[in-house]
């Protein structure tokens, strides 16, 4: 049964936009859940499951007591300000923003009436998403995954991976607003003593520069930042190129390294995507996104790929070894 939901549920995703007018307006009395994604529905399938599954433990089933409008930015991240205005149009009763905090500001942009609940990488105090994580204010709410906290925290583990690192690359999209973190990386870079160097791709075609760029820079190590074009999808090509570059790379993506990467470290995303999909349903049910208090993760997991680390001659220590919540040999 819960199989055939989550079908069901997919499949609307994708064509509640396209139902005709008078099928609408049989089910006018109920909600409307407005989906604001900066990439495409492809990307977001595992986000989309556990989403619904919060929906669920709140109460709400797509197709029973909720209809969902998607856009998706397909990368593109100058087209989600014109969809954020077409959930308003519509109208939704709540916008759901996901990926990079760039849906987010985009959703903020177009109302500051309908309820948002975001879920993203960056600080949302920082770019003035909530007055404060306690007591949001305002019209909205949602889940941050603390990334640009955690950016000293990884470096630290890529330097520890191998003692000999000199030149650590950071990987940004530029057309993401964290792609200013630079400052952050710079920082924490300084304090363990080693030159961090910036290098660029907004495109999946980017990618392939940004690596040689890195490799030409003398880069001992590369460090994934967060944005929705180097998960799910650009974290294979990004494994690939690592391995073809002999690059040690780390992604905050915990699947990172199942899909060949070297080493990931971050927050359960799928656990915070469906308390995301609680708070839409608190929303729903009448609750005020300034009275919500933004959901940070409280647990973190360090995962290495040990047959990787072999691939790119390079021995870990076992004393790294011994933090890490997975291995996989």
């Amino acid at each position: 049964m819960f199989d055939r939901k989550r079908r069901v549920f997919i499949t609307l995703l994708g064509g509640a936009a396209g139902w005709p007018l008078a099928a609408r307006a049989q089910h006018s009395s109920i909600p409307v859940l407005g989906i604001l994604g900066s990439a495409s529905a492809a990307t977001y399938t595992r986000t989309l499951a556990t989403l619904q599954k919060g929906l669920n433990e709140a109460g709400y089933v797509e197709g029973r007591n909720l209809l969902v409008e998607p856009r998706w930015a397909e990368f593109n991240y100058d087209r989600l300000p014109a969809l954020a205005a077409e959930l308003v149009k519509r109208p939704v009763d709540v916008i759901y923003s996901t990926g990079s905090v760039v849906s987010a500001l985009a959703a903020k942009s177009a109302t500051d009436k309908i309820p948002i609940v975001f879920a993203n990488g960056s600080d949302p105090v920082q770019y003035g998403l909530v007055a404060s994580l306690s007591r949001p204010g305002g019209n909205v709410t949602g889940i941050t995954f603390i990334n640009a906290q955690l950016v000293p925290k990884r470096l630290q583990l890529l330097r520890l991976l191998n003692p000999k690192t000199a030149i650590i690359a950071v990987l940004v999209n530029p057309k993401n607003p964290n792609a200013a973190d630079a400052n952050i990386f710079e920082a924490a870079g300084k304090t363990l003593g080693v030159e961090i160097v910036i290098v660029r791709a907004s495109t999946q075609a980017e990618l392939i520069e940004a690596f040689a760029q890195a490799v030409q820079r003398g880069a001992d190590a590369l460090l994934v930042h967060v944005d929705a074009l180097f998960n799910d999808v650009g974290e294979t090509q990004i494994a690939v190129l690592a391995a073809q570059h002999r690059l040690p790379t780390m992604m905050a993506n915990t699947d990172f390294p199942a899909r060949g990467g070297l080493i990931s470290y971050g927050a359960d995303t799928s656990d915070l995507n469906r308390q995301a999909g609680i708070y839409v349903g608190r929303v729903l049910r009448g609750e005020k996104p300034a009275d919500l208090p933004v959901v940070q993760p409280t647990t973190f997991a360090l995962r290495v790929n040990l047959r990787t680390a072999k691939a790119l001659g390079l021995s870990i220590p076992e004393s790294f070894l011994l933090l890490a919540d997975e291995v996989i040999e």
